[in-house]
């Protein structure tokens, strides 16, 4: 049987952090299943799950805790279970507007207060084109409860697209 390890992965950004935490998991028979990792501002910063197999799994994660003498913070977490969205639908929101403090929080916001979980996002800041400033652009994977009013939520999606003026697509 298999556990499941999430791991984060913070340091100076340099060669050679992707490929240590990757021999340390192959040494330990672990599977890389999924990650999304990035530079940002001279920093690596990185999330992802691998499995282990269990008898291991101590093994490896102490293994991946001595990565940190070669600069690396890593945070393991294990479970012996995925998680299960139950009868959960899946949607997805694409968001593009001006870039002001307090976007990312006030669609947060919406989206928990009807329990919905934000199961992947990806955001980035550019250059307008037209009107100097900087565009902001968010796309994210949402898990929506069986039980939600999908109406409801699309509703005031709306009104904080309008109160925003950003547009707003809630795509299923």
């Amino acid at each position: 049987m298999n556990t499941a390890i999430v791991l984060t992965i913070i340091a100076d950004d340099k060669p050679g952090i992707v490929e240590a935490v990757s021999r340390t998991l192959k040494k330990y028979n672990g599977n890389w299943s999924r990650s999304s990792m990035s530079s940002l501002a001279g920093q690596f910063a990185g999330i992802l799950l691998a499995s282990v197999p269990e008898e291991q799994t101590e093994a490896c994660c102490a293994a991946l805790k001595e990565l940190e003498s070669g600069g690396l913070r890593i945070i393991t977490r294990v479970s012996n279970e995925e998680a299960s969205a139950g009868n959960a639908r899946k949607f997805s929101i694409q968001l593009v507007g001006n870039d002001r403090p307090g976007i990312v929080h006030d669609i947060t916001s919406i989206l928990a207060d009807h329990k919905v979980s934000v199961t992947s996002l990806e955001t980035s800041v550019e250059g307008a084109s037209m009107g100097g400033g900087e565009l902001f652009k968010a796309t994210a994977e949402l898990t929506v409860p069986e039980t939600s009013d999908i109406l409801a939520l699309e509703r005031n999606i709306e009104a904080l697209a309008n109160d925003l003026m950003v547009d707003i697509k809630l795509l299923k």
